[in-house]
């Protein structure tokens, strides 16, 4: 198998038009329910931060669709925070909040570091705070937002999309598995939490060893001390994995791979896995149990057990 490496050009050239965007208000902000540390199903309000693009070009990558080209002017992150829960439904009841900001939260030319104060006001109140960040990214920021917002607990969302090596190279990241064990090793000893988030079949895998090089990411990135592991299935719509898929080299998973990860995963993992399920009906293709299938999913997010298999006699 070749697996070849693409630099930034290559990649850039790819693209599509961004979406607009304004830099007074989150991109978009919902809340969600899921299973914290503690095994308590909670809400937890995300908020889709408007900001300056990721630095980092990788190659699976299409956040960059809802970012500027510059960085923000100090004052807009908080504004925007502001602007979402003003709007989060049930606020009083939300008890963690994801600040997910298309890249990383401790760029500098993102997130300006003279908002951490205003910022960490405005989520001091919450138990928990989650925000991403490329390993590479993880120092003495992480751990000043850490005490600021005091008592809330943080914790950090790093992208380690999949131990294969060859894979992980392709992929463009500017990172090897040696940095994303410094940086565990790092959070770790500052007892700042970490979640992993793993990539369901990228490209140059077939569908079994799709399956398999999740399972053995999931199981390295738990060996590491990571407290949870989020797979997210691999998609088109970044113009990049649509010409791989043109040349043969990439193809979606299928709804039986988002099935069979979760399942395994829970089977053999100490800790939360989750699989996202954002736009999941794409992966599904038989319209009578789609529905069903995708609330099993859900319910095995929120319960971290398996359930009953769905039997459909029309895909079965």
């Amino acid at each position: 198998m070749e697996y070849p490496e693409f630099s930034d050009a290559e990649i850039l050239a790819r693209r599509f038009d961004k979406n607009q965007v304004s830099l007074e208000r989150p991109y978009a902000f919902h809340v969600e329910r899921e299973r914290n540390a503690s095994g308590e199903v909670v809400s937890v309000a995300t908020l889709f931060l408007t900001n300056r693009e990721c630095p980092f070009r990788c190659l699976m990558c299409d956040l960059w669709k809802n970012t500027l080209d510059q960085t923000v002017p100090a004052g807009a992150i908080p504004s925007q925070i502001r602007f979402g829960l003003a709007r989060t439904p049930e606020r009083e009841s939300v008890r963690e909040i994801k600040l997910y900001n298309s890249g990383n939260f401790f760029d500098r030319k993102a997130i300006p570091v003279q908002d951490y104060v205003e910022i960490a006001n405005l989520v001091r109140g919450f138990d928990r705070v989650i925000v991403e960040n490329h390993p590479a990214l993880c120092g003495d920021d992480c751990l000043k937002f850490r005490d600021l917002i005091a008592p809330a607990k943080l914790e950090i969302a790093l992208g380690l999309e999949t131990i294969h090596s060859e894979v992980l190279a392709t992929l463009n990241k500017k990172m090897n598995l040696e940095d994303f064990e410094r940086a565990c090793h790092f959070l770790y000893c500052e007892a700042i939490q970490t979640r992993a988030f793993l990539l369901l079949k990228p490209p140059f895998l077939d569908e079994n060893d799709g399956v398999d090089w999740a399972l053995r990411s999931l199981d390295y990135a738990f060996n590491l001390g990571v407290g949870c592991c989020c797979i997210i299935p691999t998609r088109t719509g970044n113009g990049m994995l649509e010409l791989l898929e043109k040349q043969g080299r990439f193809s979606p998973p299928t709804g039986a791979s988002l099935e069979a990860v979760l399942e395994q995963g829970l089977a053999r993992s100490r800790e939360r896995v989750f699989i996202d399920l954002w736009d999941a009906k794409q992966f599904f293709h038989c319209e009578c149990c789609v529905e069903e299938r995708i609330n099993r999913l859900e319910q095995m997010n929120l319960t971290q057990h398996q359930l009953p298999e769905i039997n459909c006699g029309d895909c079965r």
